[in-house]
């Protein structure tokens, strides 16, 4: 069952790149007493992440500002070089995105988003899903039912909505 509307999201530790390698990042701490966006996608570098999703929130990231949006994190299950790697790649970070790693997928997991697609090597991937966040309830779940496609989970769509 997937996280909905009005819940708490759980206790979550994330990883990211620091200076000297990857750190932990409790989610808590990003979400306590904040306004915040968190979007998931299935793969960093794959085609509709890169071309559609994560350039949405690029382009949307000041006005989510303008509309009391504390932070933006954009998180898949894979590891935090990888996250890096794409956020260098495609000017993310500079963008002001925080880039996310769920290295064992259990948050994806807890909250409802896992998927598989083997013929394309994903296991345990998450589903593409956004979401507005106050102090660690969720406000705004929109979820993308067809695969390859970036539209109801798109950051103009969910700007839209908050």
């Amino acid at each position: 069952m997937s996280i909905s509307v009005g819940e708490r999201l759980p206790e979550a530790t994330m990883l990211r790149m620091g200076e000297t390698g990857p750190e932990q990042v409790a989610l808590s701490e990003f979400l306590a007493g904040r306004k915040v966006v968190i979007f998931g996608l299935p793969g960093p570098f794959t085609s509709t992440c890169t071309a559609a999703h994560l350039p949405s929130f690029m382009r949307t990231r000041a006005a989510f500002s303008e509309k009391g949006v504390d932070e933006v994190i954009c998180y898949a299950v894979t590891d935090p070089w990888v996250m890096d790697a794409w956020s260098r790649d495609t000017g993310a970070g500079a963008a002001g995105i925080t880039m996310l790693a769920d290295g064992d997928g259990s948050y994806t997991r807890a909250i409802g988003m896992a998927f598989d697609a083997p013929a394309v090597g994903f296991h345990g991937r998450a589903m593409r899903h956004a979401m507005v966040v106050e102090d660690g309830v969720v406000k705004v779940l929109n979820v993308e039912t067809a695969r390859g496609v970036c539209e109801m989970t798109a950051g103009e769509t969910l700007l839209e909505q908050v």
